[in-house]
């Protein structure tokens, strides 16, 4: 289960950072892309989004059958 509760922190990580960038590149920078690249964006930003909650729920079925709080 530490190897789980790792690789959820890390997922959990990732998941934003992409989740950040594509937000990033499908709204403010939206003008400096092209049209796949924006399709490419908005669909990124779906696909992080589900990352983090996936993410999330293995952090939170680590922690519990580690015995530690969940929060």
């Amino acid at each position: 289960m530490d190897r789980l509760l790792g690789y959820a922190n890390s997922a959990l990580l990732t998941s934003t950072v992409g989740l950040l960038a594509t937000v990033l590149l499908a709204y403010p920078f939206a003008s400096t892309l092209p049209l796949a690249g924006q399709i490419a964006a908005h669909i990124g930003t779906l696909i992080f989004a589900t990352g983090i909650k996936i993410a999330y729920i293995a952090r939170l079925v680590s922690l519990k059958q580690l015995g530690r709080p969940v929060h």
